[in-house]
């Protein structure tokens, strides 16, 4: 029996043994193998960073992490200090713009305040003039010509001057303003005679001198 079992062909199935189908489709000899034409496709997982940072080997932070952290701070520590700055000048300004318009509201509110302290004097020297009773006419100019002093003292301190061109000196319409021109044996376009005194306060004109101004000669 054991010498039929040997001596099977591969393949024959005796009497009431069960078939096991292969487990590798079997290819016919001669006809050839055709792959599949659909690609193989690997599995696709999507990548997740890590969530804790990285670290070298030995436990330690990395160098290059620490830099950033610390340029991070450093940057945010100047510009709160540039803050700091900009907000103290900025209130700086403000107090100089406050303090200038009070300066200026002063400066219009009690700007003939040296002049009037001034003139003070003149009008108490014009109000004694006035109680004498039995005033010579030598004490009445005396005194006329003290409160004159007065006045021009006053002038000069407030740096209030004259107008008051020498006949020959030429016309200024910048100074002098010509009430009319005359024949005068002098030059063309020059100050005659001087009607009435200007003035100026510092570098600004505050009334032209009246003045008459010679003609041209006729046949010149």
């Amino acid at each position: 029996m054991e010498t039929q079992e040997k001596f099977r062909p591969q393949g024959q199935v005796r009497p009431g043994e069960p078939i096991t189908p292969p487990s590798e489709p079997v290819t016919p000899p001669g006809e050839p193998v055709t792959p599949s034409s659909e690609p193989v496709t690997p599995p696709h997982e999507p990548f997740t960073p890590p969530t804790e940072p990285a670290t070298r080997g030995d436990g330690a932070a990395d160098p290059d992490k620490q830099g950033f952290e610390r340029k991070i701070a450093e940057t945010k520590a100047r510009a709160d200090e540039l803050q700091d700055a900009l907000l103290r000048a900025r209130a700086e300004a403000e107090n100089l713009r406050r303090r200038t318009q009070d300066d200026i509201a002063k400066a219009h509110k009690f700007a003939v305040e040296d002049f009037a302290e001034a003139l003070v004097p003149v009008k108490d020297s014009l109000e004694a003039a006035l109680k004498v009773d039995t005033a010579s006419v030598d004490s009445f100019k005396q005194g006329v010509e003290m409160t004159l002093k007065q006045l021009s003292s006053a002038f000069e301190k407030n740096r209030l001057t004259e107008i008051s061109p020498d006949a020959g000196e030429k016309f200024d319409p910048m100074k002098h303003q010509a009430i009319s021109m005359v024949p005068a044996n002098q030059s063309a376009n020059t100050i005659v005679n001087v009607l009435q005194k200007g003035y100026m306060i510092a570098d600004r004109l505050l009334r032209p001198a009246l003045v008459t101004v010679s003609a041209e000669k006729q046949g010149s």
